[in-house]
């Protein structure tokens, strides 16, 4: 049995997503036997970005305001430049985020994704990562921003940008498996 059986696993995303960042650590997740259910703001689907264009779409199982971190082991944040942007202005979403901090679960957030916790206030003290765009964001919020393909500081792991999903989805497998 994997050590991610039984581990359900909440990926918190909204329109604007970036593809790869949702597909493929979601693929690898349910791969190692996660639960993983889609979060949104709204019911129905959702809608990728893929090289700046609008892509496919996921159904969303749960939208936010009906569900609780105390639901999840562990939280996934795919970046995109509209969706974390989207995400940060909802009070609920940014509550949900803060819970799995204040519960000491695993988040994992990559490239733009980091942005939504920055309105959770999770950010200050800690070593991360992200698209460089963001770095003085995250700067501005107190962390100690690093360029590296992956990292982990307690519970938050992050990632720059697709091109870092294979390091960033084995990193991820390990946390969320703990």
């Amino acid at each position: 049995m994997s050590n991610l059986e039984k581990k359900k696993i909440a990926v918190l995303a909204a329109d604007g997503y970036e593809q790869s960042e949702l597909d493929k650590p979601v693929e690898a997740l349910k791969s190692a036997g996660a639960d993983v259910k889609i979060i949104s703001l709204k019911p129905g689907s959702i809608k990728a970005m893929k090289d700046h264009e609008w892509s496919t779409s996921v159904e969303v199982d749960h939208i936010v305001k009906e569900v609780k971190a105390d639901d999840f082991d562990a939280l996934l944040l795919p970046g995109g430049v509209i969706n974390p942007d989207t995400l940060r202005a909802d009070e609920v979403a940014v509550k949900f985020v803060k819970d799995f901090f204040t519960q000491n679960k695993p988040v994992a957030a990559i490239c733009h994704g980091p942005q939504t916790i920055i309105d959770a206030e999770e950010i200050k003290g800690r070593k991360m990562t992200s698209f460089n765009a963001i770095s003085k964001d995250l700067i501005n919020a107190g962390a100690n921003w690093v360029d590296e393909e992956v990292v982990t500081d307690g519970n938050l792991t992050t990632s720059r940008k697709p091109d870092d999903i294979p390091a960033f989805n084995e990193r991820i497998l390990q946390e969320f498996g703990k």
